[in-house]
């Protein structure tokens, strides 16, 4: 890659090396100058600017990440659509993560140009986190380093084992003088423990702090019948020969670790009984706070063994005191995730330019809506919401069986801003952004949309995003939440404009190398071209 200023009117082809600030738009860094670009540089007075011209062998920043991520995937992660050179790999459900750590610090070392950065192995990560993610840092990166990143990055085998719904037996021991509402504390603990892996306590029982009572207890058909038994002492495991790991071996189980390097968890006791895992668990349980337990506790939930070497490898990070969120599903808690998205589709229109309901009219044999609906559906969307109001019945009918949710707009007679305040004024509180997609707009792609949710960035003044073809702006158009207000503000028949035109640094423009998202059919003529027959 050739790096250096060139006359603007040369530069058609070249990759703009530092975003520019036009009197009209925003060219961003990365951007790929095409001919109206260089008029409007040169019709502001820039005569000079820096870019980039790639070789034959360099191979542009976001096809690079895009490669490696798809060499990383595969097992269990989603691959999000690339954007300025990152590639993200997402979690789509809550679980533990495997990686070979040795593996990443390998891809690392390969070029300056290339980064990977992950989450620490056995990461307890919750939906939409983010899992690992790619990162390209200047504008392309040589084709022999990408291949020898893609070869390592199957090392790397990045996993995500799901937590497996499972039902867990709680016993309980008590000495004269323990109180039923410790009992009780503890129980409720375990219960809301269990429950974010996933699980639930299917039966508790309460006993003598005796071996006798603790064996009795194992061998009952409802703890037998349980995936996984936890025992809590009325004191502390102190030695194998103690009361619990004395019970566990006169029932016919074993002992197969005791202690564990992790304070607080200490004195943990791992065992089997029937096939099953027993945990005598440390007496810092009664605490949600995070202990050594809940390692463990985390990975037999996701499906994975542990045994006596897994545990002695947990010393290295295992000073969780005073860390109280440590490996734990931190949600809220500044870990990195997916935005939740989700799509609008504007069908509330009387088509007015049509002469009748165009959003009805078969294209390819569906109706138009549905075509749109469909393109979203297919997407990284959480959820469709159709904005309904002319012909509402009919509307509802054509997208019969697809798993949307209906918003009346009683007021749509009085323009588009009416059908996006209602979208907006509809969706749940932990929406991130909204994809605005009016319903008839049959040529976009549901590729499409994956690309505008992986330009989204609100940290990087990445906010509104807009596809555009040939430098020419198109729909769907993507908000963030803090914008809402805003274009709810908005009257008459207009959609995101004043928005975009009231927040321009915060405008980010996706390309795309088809027309389909300049394209809506709201004339007689407009749905001939498409159709490819005489106007009527």
């Amino acid at each position: 890659m050739r790096v250096g200023e060139e006359d603007a009117v040369t530069a058609l082809g070249t990759l703009l090396l530092h975003s520019l600030s036009l009197p009209t738009r925003v060219l961003k860094k990365g951007r790929r100058l095409a001919q109206e670009d260089i008029a409007d540089m040169v019709a502001a007075g820039i005569t000079r600017v820096m870019v980039a011209r790639l070789d034959a062998d360099d191979v542009p920043e976001d096809l690079a990440a895009s490669q490696i991520a798809e060499a990383l995937a595969g097992r269990g992660l989603t691959v999000q659509a690339p954007f300025t050179g990152r590639c993200n790999l997402v979690a789509p459900t809550a679980g533990v993560v495997t990686l070979d750590r040795a593996a990443v610090n390998q891809l690392n070392s390969i070029d300056e140009a290339i980064t990977l950065a992950t989450v620490a192995p056995f990461d307890v990560v919750t939906a939409r986190q983010l899992v690992a993610t790619v990162k390209i840092i200047p504008l392309a990166v040589r084709r022999a380093s990408v291949e020898q990143a893609c070869a390592v990055a199957a090392l790397v085998a990045p996993t995500l084992h799901p937590f497996r719904s499972h039902q867990v037996a709680l016993l309980q021991t008590e000495l004269p003088g323990t109180r039923t509402s410790v009992l009780d504390a503890t129980a409720r603990v375990i219960a809301e423990r269990v429950g974010r892996l996933a699980g639930s306590v299917m039966t508790e029982r309460r006993v003598p702090h005796t071996v006798a009572a603790v064996a009795a207890a194992l061998a009952e058909p409802a703890v037998a019948a349980a995936d996984m038994v936890l025992m809590v002492g009325a004191s502390a495991v102190v030695d194998r020969a103690d009361i619990l790991p004395a019970g566990l071996v006169r029932a016919g189980g074993t002992i197969d670790s005791f202690g564990m390097p992790v304070d607080p968890g200490n004195l943990l006791l791992l065992g089997a009984h029937q096939g099953r895992p027993v945990l005598g668990m440390p007496g810092c349980v009664r605490s949600p706070k995070l202990n050594g337990a809940d390692w463990v506790l985390q990975r037999l939930a996701a499906g994975l063994t542990v045994g006596p070497q897994d545990i002695a490898q947990m010393g290295v990070g295992g000073l969780l005191k005073d860390v109280p969120a440590r490996g734990q599903s931190r949600e809220g808690a500044g870990v990195a995730r997916a935005p939740l998205v989700a799509g609008v589709v504007l069908a509330a229109g009387r088509s007015s330019r049509m002469g009748r309901n165009k959003l009805l009219i078969p294209i390819e044999g569906e109706a138009m809506v549905a075509r749109v609906v469909d393109t979203l559906l297919a997407a990284a969307v959480a959820e469709v919401v159709v904005v309904v109001g002319h012909e509402a019945d009919a509307v509802r009918q054509a997208l019969v069986g697809r798993p949307v949710r209906f918003v009346d707009n009683p007021h749509y007679a009085d323009g588009l801003a009416t059908s996006v305040r209602a979208g907006l004024a509809s969706l749940a509180s932990d929406v991130d952004a909204a994809v605005m997609a009016l319903g008839d707009m049959p040529g976009i792609a549901a590729p499409d949309i994956d690309r505008l949710i992986a330009a989204f960035a609100p940290a990087e003044r990445r906010s509104i995003i807009i596809p555009t073809h040939h430098g020419q702006r198109g729909n769907p158009v993507m908000l963030a939440r803090a914008l809402w207000p805003q274009a709810m503000a908005v009257e008459g028949d207009v959609g995101a404009r004043p928005v975009i035109a009231a927040n321009p640094d915060h405008v980010a423009e996706v390309a795309i190398d088809h027309a389909g998202v300049l394209l809506d059919l709201d004339t007689p003529s407009a749905l001939a071209r498409y159709a490819g027959t005489p106007a009527p």
